[in-house]
């Protein structure tokens, strides 16, 4: 057997060892170029990628349009919760229609809303703005338009328009103030929790969860909630002037449909936002005016919002108009 394999071995060409060299050595720098050539289609598409990112954080997602046409109807988005660092909050609105009002091819401004409401004082900001805007431009219409939802601070800043337009199967109204919270009394009680707090000011701990509300609280948080309850009633009748019903139900925190809304005074026509361009405005082309947070901004925002939401379930309470 040994024998043989000599004799194989000797029988083989001179060189064949640096041939089979050569080989390994081929196929090493192939793969070499090839294992190169991946490495640098993988770092492109990571430079790609990263570009991307990088512009949309730099960049805000459509910004404020810029007039397309001589003559335009202004569009600007109420939608969602109205709240103070939300994407719709009095800052962005405003800026909205504060852009808009500058372009001199806006012919009116639409405020397209879908917004169960939020923050009052949020609310209030654009009530005063546009109100603002009517007695510096008094022949520029501005008019909301409800698609779904537009209740509680939502219409607090609709009642400044110059008419509102729903759909017949549209929510609107809900014209009142909530103050919700739980309380943990008796929880912590039959948990054995024993509760430590100290505070400098009598009424500093008020509406803690964690103990009874006395009566005088309760009155005080009460009044409160009354005045800016009528706070929201002077706005809606300031905008809303004799087109409302004698209804005592109007400002009881009840919703209605559009359709009940035309009736009760609430809103005044049925229409959506290509119409109310068109037939009423008179400028058929749309530009979406509406300011959106840049990438960065948005998610530091939205972080900074819920923590002040957990905040405020803390501390057990949170005051809206919705």
């Amino acid at each position: 057997m040994a024998e043989e394999k000599l004799e194989e071995f000797a029988e083989k060409p001179k060189g064949w060892e640096r041939d089979v060299l050569e080989k390994l050595l081929m196929a090493s720098v192939t793969e070499q170029r090839r294992a190169r050539r991946w490495g640098v289609f993988f770092k492109a598409l990571f430079m790609a990628y990263l570009a991307v990112v990088l512009w949309m954080v730099a960049e805000p997602f459509g910004g404020i349009a810029r007039s397309t046409s001589s003559k335009h109807t202004a569009v600007i988005d109420v939608n969602g919760m109205i709240a103070d660092g939300a994407e719709t909050s009095a800052e962005n609105i405003i800026e909205g229609l504060r852009a808009a009002l500058q372009d001199k091819g806006t012919q009116g401004i639409i405020l397209r809303m879908n917004t169960p409401g939020g923050s009052p004082v949020q609310s209030a900001y654009v009530y005063e703005e546009i109100r603002r805007i009517k007695k510096e431009k008094p022949d520029l219409p501005i008019h909301a338009v409800i698609s779904d939802l537009c209740a509680s601070g939502g219409y607090y800043i609709a009642a400044a328009a110059d008419k509102i337009f729903v759909n017949r199967a549209s929510v609107v109204g809900s014209i009142g103030v909530i103050m919700n919270g739980f309380g943990f009394v008796d929880a912590i009680g039959k948990l054995g929790v024993e509760r430590r707090l100290m505070t400098a000011g009598e009424h500093k701990a008020i509406l803690d969860p964690f103990r009874p509300v006395s009566e005088v609280e309760k009155e005080h948080i009460q009044g409160l909630i009354d005045d800016i309850h009528r706070q929201f009633i002077t706005a809606v009748k300031q905008g809303r002037g004799q087109r409302l019903k004698d209804n005592p139900e109007l400002f009881s925190g009840l919703v209605w449909t559009g359709e009940e809304g035309i009736r009760l005074g609430l809103v005044d026509e049925l229409g959506d936002v290509r119409s109310v361009a068109k037939d009423i405005i008179g400028a058929e082309s749309l530009v979406d005016f509406t300011p959106h947070d840049r990438l960065l901004d948005r998610l530091s925002h939205r972080l900074g919002t819920a923590f002040g939401h957990a905040l405020q379930s803390a501390a057990g309470f949170a005051l809206s108009l919705r």
